[in-house]
């Protein structure tokens, strides 16, 4: 393929869409069957659904090797600073939180807000799952909110069902709103609209989620005790969805949702509780499977006063407080015009570079080159006079 020529995607290469689509499903069976099958590590695994993905391409699809690989890159360089930074700094916050002893005053607070497993459910795995969704994304809410249900005596099992079943409803938006700048990227449409239009959708699910997951631990009749909370909780987190996602953007609608999730049953367990505490059936008092619950696993963290626990959370509220900032449009422009790496033309040399501007060099808002290290003119480089 020349240079100007455009490649253009045959479909259904193989005249049946049925086995076309099997073909194009090749990469996604690779990785999740050599994940399923124990025999190779995860990013083994990913490789070879590289490795499949770019034969399939190539081989059934007709896609240039060239693209193909340069495809690769892109998606490489896209995970490195899309995906990658953002669970890395999620998981560091954690580890932070871990092994200062934070986390334990955290579960504890949480713990005392109510001891009802289902209460405790909601809360954890769907508004603060919610809240690392939109902090961090992908793996981490599901890995995070998991652990702090063990920690509050959910079986690790059933904790991760609980949060992957929780996580259906803010993953639409993702890590800062990842999957829609994605989607509109991939589908050339606005952002915005996209986001909106999920915004429409979503609320319905977010309001079902939270019952379901009760539903999952309970019966029908159990499940119905707590509906305050569910109906508290669910309706907070959709009305801000909704709200957030039609009326400002899409960068921070779950973040703001899991917040307005969290405020809201915060306020609720203060003028309103279960009639009666709802706790696994091994905890209960007198049973030979288990301890009593009477006896708390966080009497080793001490009294919980105002400060320990705004200490503890602090973190996360700092994390809040700086992605919300950085979603206000002008915060954000002042932001990203000051660490950019673009294309700009200097004032006084006519010459454009490829770095940030940066003073006390030259002219305001000029950084010449030193002497002594011409080029000539190329792609993204125009010369004039000095």
């Amino acid at each position: 393929m020349t240079m100007g020529e455009v490649w253009t995607q045959d479909y259904d290469p193989m005249g049946s869409w049925p086995l076309s689509t099997l073909a194009a499903g090749v990469p996604v069976l690779v990785l999740l069957g050599l994940l399923g099958s124990g025999r190779a590590s995860a990013w083994q695994a990913a490789l070879a659904g590289l490795a499949a993905a770019v034969l399939t391409a190539v081989g059934v699809f007709g896609m240039p090797a060239e693209m193909a690989i340069a495809g690769a890159g892109v998606g490489m360089v896209f995970a490195l600073f899309r995906i990658v930074w953002l669970i890395t700094a999620a998981v560091f916050l954690y580890t932070i939180a871990v092994d200062t002893g934070q986390f334990d005053v955290m579960k504890a607070s949480i713990a005392g807000l109510s001891g009802d497993r289902r209460i405790q459910a909601i809360l954890v795995a769907f508004s603060f799952g919610a809240f690392i969704e939109g902090a961090a994304g992908f793996g981490a809410p599901v890995a995070i909110s998991a652990a702090f249900l063990v920690g509050l005596g959910f079986r690790p099992l059933q904790a991760a069902i609980l949060c992957l079943v929780a996580n259906t409803a803010p993953v639409a938006w993702g890590a800062i709103g990842t999957p829609i700048r994605a989607l509109g990227e991939v589908t050339s449409l606005d952002p915005e609209l996209l986001s909106a239009t999920a915004g429409r959708i979503l609320p319905f699910l977010s309001l079902v989620v939270p019952c379901w997951l009760v539903r999952m631990m309970v019966p029908w009749r159990l499940t119905l005790e707590v509906w305050p909370a569910l109906l508290t909780i669910g309706g907070a987190f959709a009305a801000a969805q909704f709200a957030w996602s039609n009326l400002v953007g899409y960068e921070l609608v779950d973040i703001i949702s899991s917040i307005a999730s969290l405020v809201a049953g915060v306020v609720l367990l203060r003028f309103w509780k279960p009639r009666r505490e709802w706790r696994f059936p091994e905890e209960q008092a007198g049973s030979p499977e288990g301890p009593d619950p009477a006896s708390s696993p966080f009497e080793a963290v001490g009294p919980l006063t105002p400060g320990r626990v705004f200490r503890a959370w602090m973190p996360f509220l700092l994390l809040t407080v700086m992605v919300i900032l950085w979603g206000v449009p002008a915060i954000k422009g002042r932001l990203e015009a000051s660490t950019s790496w673009r294309s700009r033309r200097c004032p006084s040399c006519s010459l454009r570079w490829r770095r940030r501007p940066r003073s006390g060099a030259g002219r305001p808002g000029c950084w010449r080159r030193p002497r002594g290290r011409e080029r000539p003119s190329s792609p993204g480089w125009s010369r004039g006079k000095r």
